[in-house]
């Protein structure tokens, strides 16, 4: 939760999905995270709130690509990725000082990203079945989800190129959740499997499974052209 009393003003900014969910993985430059997130704790610890949102701006530079790539693979909406991402930085800063340095900062950092993704795609679920609910067949028997106002074109023609990527993706979304995420963190955001193990929180052997049985799903929904089930 955000600390009380900080102002919103000072929060690092990051910018928008559609400006870098083109980009790729941060190379080498990625490993100086651990280091810049130690510096950003230091200023914290000596009180220079000023000094420590001007170093936290490295690693927002270093992630917010990759964590963008993330949050759309989870949300399927490019402006709610954002906000998503948005959110993970913010907080990230605000408990910079429960990060422990003998763990990867992007381990750390993906780990907040993707509860924050799941937590938001519960309360979307949540909301639908509201407005399912909250309202009885109109005249002629007309199904309530009709009634609910269509949303804007799926963003996805926009990021991802090819028909073939559209269906990856599409399929993607119909894995049980934990194959799901364990092929979003290793297969688009390209994380090890003692990475991802750290992230999910799951042991290494299990996240080679989950992946195995993803992988294996989708190959062969590809080849039958029919949904992962």
């Amino acid at each position: 939760m955000p600390v009380t009393g900080r102002p919103r003003a000072a929060q690092p900014t990051v910018p928008t999905a559609g400006a870098r969910l083109q980009a790729g993985r941060p190379t080498a430059e990625v490993r100086d995270d651990s280091a810049i997130a130690a510096e950003v704790c230091a200023f914290i610890a000596v009180g220079d709130q000023e000094a420590a949102r001007e170093r936290f701006e490295a690693l927002v530079r270093l992630h917010q690509r990759r964590a963008s790539r993330i949050a759309f693979h989870y949300l399927r909406d490019a402006a709610e990725a954002d906000e998503a991402t948005q959110d993970a930085f913010v907080k990230a800063f605000l408990h910079i000082e429960s990060y422990r340095p003998e763990h990867a900062f992007e381990v750390w950092f993906t780990r907040i990203l993707v509860n924050g993704c799941l937590d938001r795609r519960k309360a979307r679920q949540r909301r639908e079945r509201w407005m399912l609910t909250a309202f009885d067949a109109g005249p002629g028997g007309v199904n309530p989800a009709e009634r609910v106002p269509a949303t804007a074109a799926n963003p996805e023609q926009a990021f991802l190129a090819g028909e073939r990527w559209r269906q990856i993706a599409a399929l993607v979304q119909r894995l049980p959740a934990q194959q799901r995420t364990v092929f979003i963190l290793s297969a688009y955001a390209g994380h090890s499997t003692r990475e991802t193990a750290a992230i999910t929180a799951l042991s290494e052997s299990t996240v080679r499974v989950h992946l195995f049985r993803a992988v294996r799903k989708l190959r062969a929904a590809l080849k039958a052209g029919h949904h992962v089930v």
